[in-house]
């Protein structure tokens, strides 16, 4: 689980996500449902994107490949409002530990063992 620095259970971390979500759809001004989808669809999938027509098969996006490329052709972002509300969001710290803890580096699975 990650928890956000300074924050005390996990309702005020569902409370400061939520809060998150909806100030990044305040940043969406032309084509904002379909465009929040997509980001939801990006986030959630397992592994790589390979194709953008994948990407409209996530179940996160609930909307046909036609509205995802009209969302990624014509879709506005405030750009500087986006890059406001990111500086000011608290960065998360995996499972109650300071980044780095493990001594900076990532785990590593053996071959052949997962993680």
């Amino acid at each position: 689980m990650f928890v956000v620095a300074g924050m005390t259970d996990q309702a005020e971390a569902i409370d400061a996500l939520a809060s998150f979500r909806q100030q990044f759809y305040r940043c969406l001004t032309a084509r904002a449902d379909a465009l929040f989808e997509l980001t939801e669809a990006l986030l959630c999938t397992d592994g790589p994107v390979k194709t953008l027509v994948g990407l409209s098969l996530a179940p996160e996006h609930r909307r046909g490949h036609g509205a995802l490329y009209d969302a990624l052709n014509h879709g506005r972002i405030q750009v500087e409002a986006l890059r406001r509300q990111l500086a000011e969001t608290p960065l998360p710290r995996g499972c109650g530990r300071p980044p780095g803890s493990r001594g900076g580096r990532l785990p590593v699975a053996a071959p052949g063992r997962e993680l």
